[in-house]
C-alpha cells in the first residue's frame, strides 16, 4: 500500500538539498569576496610580527682556543595582560625570585598604560632564575581546583623570551685587553670596542611567526665574526698574578707588564691595574674613578726615564757618533743648553766607555752622546722609533704620548740632553715595547697587535705581521744587544735569570709636578728586556708607578722582569741556553 506522506518526504529532501547547495554557494561566494581577502589580510597581521633580529655576537678566544668572551642565554620576562588571572601571585613570585619590588610589579600589571597588552617586567634574567619561574608556573597550573577562582595562585600570562648576553668566563682575566659589552650591545674599550662592528655582525629585520608550531620558519641570522687573539691565557694569568703581587709588595699605585714576541709583534700578555670583572661592568665607575685609564699599557703616557737610554745609544751607534769602546770621562756634570745636567746619584764616575755608561745608567754620559749625535739626528731617530705617535695597536683608546721637537714653543736646547735619558718626553708602555723590538729583532721594528685571526662562516683568516720600520741596521741592533747583556752581567743585576742570557735596561724617572719641578722621592720605575739574546723569543716591559718600597727601577722593576722570564721559559718551553744551543748544533 502506498504511503500517503511519501511526497512530503521527497519535497523535504529537495528543499534541504536546495538549501544546502545555497549555503555552499554562499560560502564559496564569501570566501572569494573582497571582504574575505581583507579578513585574511588582517589575520596575517596577527600571525607574526616584524622584528629586528640581532646576530649572536662573535666569540673571542686566546691563541690556544680558550674562550675569553662568549654569550649566555638570558630571558626577558613579561606578561600578556589578557591572560593574567592573579597579579598578586606574579608580583610575589618576581619579588621573591628576582628581588624586584612587589608594589611596583603589582601596579604595572593592574594599572597598565592604555592600549598596552604586553608589559616587560624584567630583562637579562639568568637562565636558572627563569627556569625556576617556569617550573613554578607549571606547578601552579597543574594544581587541582577551580581555574576560574580569582583567589587561586596562578602565573598565567607570564611569558619568557630567550636572548643572548655577553659573558666572560674568566671574569677579570685580560679585562684591560678585552673591554666589555653593555646590555645595549655596544662594545667599550679594548678589543670589544675596536672590533665592535665585526663581532656584532649585521642586524636584520624579518617577519617572525608568533605561532609556536611554526618554529621551523624562524629566520636564521649569521653570527658575528669570532676573533682569535695573540694572547696566551696561561701567560696572561701568570703575568697578572706577578703584577698584582708586585704592586702589593712595593706599595705602587699601579702597574703594567707587557709580553710581546719581538719577531712578529704578537702580544702574548698585557696586564695592567686596576682590572674589572667584565661580567659586572656596571662597577666601572668605582674601579676607574675620575680619569683613571682603562688600560695604562696603551693609554697612559709618562716620562720613562733611563729605559729610553737604549734608544739614544742605538741612534748614536747607528749614526757612527760613538762605538761601544768610545771613551768618556764622567765628571758628574755636563752643560746642555746652558743648564747643568747631573747623574742620578749626583756623583762623578770617572773614565767610562759606552757599555759601562749603560751599565751605570749615567745621565751625563747619555746627554753627551746626544750632543755628539746632534739635535737633528737625535729627533729624527726618535721619530723612526715611533715616539710621538700611536703604534696602531688594535685596541681602543691608545694615546700618542708626546715628543717635543725643535720648533715647538715649549722645546728648549736643554731638552736634547734631558730627552736623551727619558726626561721631558712622554711615552706609553706599548710605544717603548715597539721601539725596543727594533733592537731585539735585528733592526726591524714590528707593529704590536692582538688579533691573531678572524673566523667567519667556518673559515679562519690569519693576520699578517707587519714590519713598520727599520730605524737601525742589523749590525747596530746586534752590537747594542751585546752591550745591554754585558751591562746587566757586569752589575750582577737582579734581572738576570740563571741559564738564560738576557739583555735589558732599568729605568727610574722622577715624576714632574704641574710646575715642571722634580722630587727625588716619587718615581716611575721600569725595566725593558728580552731574551734569549742570540734568538729573542720574548720582550718584556715592566712599569710600576710610584712604588713606596724603593724609588729605584733596579730594585723594584728588575726582579719583576726576572719573575716573568722564569715563568715564560717554562710556559713557552724554552730550554736553557746551553741545551738549546747544543740542540741547534752550535
Amino acid at each position: 500500500m502506498k504511503n500517503p506522506h511519501t511526497w512530503r518526504y521527497h519535497s523535504a529532501q529537495v528543499l534541504l538539498a536546495i538549501l544546502g547547495m545555497g549555503i555552499i554557494a554562499q560560502i564559496v561566494r564569501i570566501q572569494n569576496s573582497p571582504q574575505a581577502d581583507a579578513i585574511r589580510g588582517q589575520a596575517g597581521i596577527y600571525s607574526g610580527e616584524w622584528r629586528t633580529l640581532y646576530p649572536a655576537r662573535g666569540e673571542i678566544y686566546d691563541r690556544r682556543g680558550n674562550l675569553l668572551a662568549g654569550n649566555q642565554t638570558v630571558y626577558e620576562i613579561g606578561v600578556d595582560l589578557k591572560f593574567v588571572r592573579n597579579p598578586h601571585t606574579i608580583a610575589l613570585a618576581l619579588s621573591v625570585q628576582l628581588g624586584l619590588d612587589y608594589t611596583t610589579i603589582y601596579n604595572k600589571i593592574t594599572q597598565p598604560p592604555p592600549d598596552i597588552m604586553y608589559l616587560v617586567l624584567a630583562d637579562f634574567v639568568p637562565a636558572d632564575k627563569a627556569s625556576e619561574l617556569m617550573h613554578l608556573q607549571e606547578v601552579l597550573e597543574n594544581e587541582p581546583g577551580d581555574s576560574n577562582d580569582p583567589d587561586r595562585h596562578s602565573l598565567a600570562g607570564l611569558g619568557f623570551k630567550a636572548h643572548l648576553q655577553r659573558s666572560y668566563p674568566e671574569g677579570a682575566l685580560a679585562a684591560n685587553v678585552l673591554g666589555f659589552v653593555t646590555q645595549e650591545r655596544r662594545g667599550y674599550y679594548g678589543a670589544e670596542e675596536k672590533y665592535d662592528s665585526l663581532l656584532a655582525g649585521v642586524p636584520v629585520i624579518r617577519w617572525v611567526p608568533t605561532d609556536p608550531n611554526r618554529a621551523e620558519e624562524l629566520p636564521q641570522v649569521s653570527p658575528g665574526t669570532s676573533l682569535i687573539l695573540t694572547l696566551d691565557r696561561e701567560i696572561q694569568a701568570a703575568v697578572e698574578d706577578i703584577l698584582d703581587a708586585a704592586v702589593a709588595n712595593t706599595g705602587a699605585e699601579s702597574g703594567v707588564i707587557i709580553v710581546m714576541d719581538p719577531r712578529n709583534g704578537e702580544v702574548l700578555a698585557m696586564a695592567a691595574t686596576p682590572r674589572l670583572n667584565l661580567n659586572e661592568y656596571w662597577q666601572y665607575g668605582s674601579i676607574y674613578p675620575g680619569e683613571t685609564p682603562f688600560n695604562r699599557a696603551i693609554s697612559q703616557a709618562y716620562e720613562p726615564g733611563s729605559v729610553l737610554k737604549i734608544l739614544t745609544m742605538a741612534a748614536a751607534l747607528d749614526a757612527g757618533a760613538v762605538q761601544p769602546q768610545t771613551p768618556f770621562l764622567d765628571t758628574g756634570v755636563i752643560v746642555v743648553g746652558g743648564v747643568n745636567i747631573q747623574n742620578w746619584d749626583q756623583h762623578a764616575w770617572g773614565p767610562q766607555d759606552m757599555t759601562t755608561c749603560l751599565q751605570h745608567s749615567l745621565n751625563v754620559c747619555l746627554a753627551w752622546v746626544a750632543t755628539q749625535l746632534g739635535t737633528d739626528n737625535f729627533y729624527t731617530y726618535m721619530k723612526r722609533f715611533g715616539l710621538g705617535h700611536t703604534t696602531g695597536i688594535d685596541l681602543a683608546g691608545e694615546s700618542a704620548g708626546r715628543l717635543k721637537i725643535p720648533g715647538d714653543t715649549d722645546w728648549y736646547p736643554v731638552d736634547l740632553g734631558t730627552n736623551a735619558f727619558g726626561q721631558g718626553i712622554a711615552v706609553t708602555p706599548i710605544q717603548m715595547v715597539m721601539a725596543a723590538s727594533a733592537i731585539a729583532n735585528d733592526g726591524q721594528m714590528v707593529a704590536p697587535h692582538l688579533l691573531y685571526a678572524k673566523v667567519n662562516n667556518g673559515k679562519q683568516y690569519n693576520t699578517t705581521p707587519q714590519i713598520v720600520g727599520t730605524p737601525i741596521s742589523p749590525a747596530t741592533a746586534r752590537m747594542l744587544n751585546e752591550m745591554l747583556a754585558i751591562s746587566l752581567e757586569g752589575e750582577s743585576s737582579i734581572a738576570l735569570v740563571p741559564g738564560y742570557r738576557v739583555a735589558g735596561k732599568t729605568g727610574t724617572a722622577q715624576i714632574p709636578t704641574p710646575q715642571r719641578t722634580y722630587t727625588a722621592d716619587v718615581t716611575n720605575t721600569s725595566f725593558v728586556g728580552w731574551g734569549p739574546v742570540d734568538d729573542p723569543r720574548f720582550l718584556v716591559y715592566v712599569w710600576l708607578e710610584k712604588p713606596k718600597s724603593s724609588i729605584w727601577g733596579s730594585e723594584v722593576a728588575a726582579p719583576v722582569f726576572k719573575q716573568v722570564v722564569e715563568k715564560l721559559v717554562v710556559l713557552m718551553a724554552i730550554p736553557p741556553d746551553h741545551i738549546r744551543l747544543q740542540l741547534a748544533g752550535q
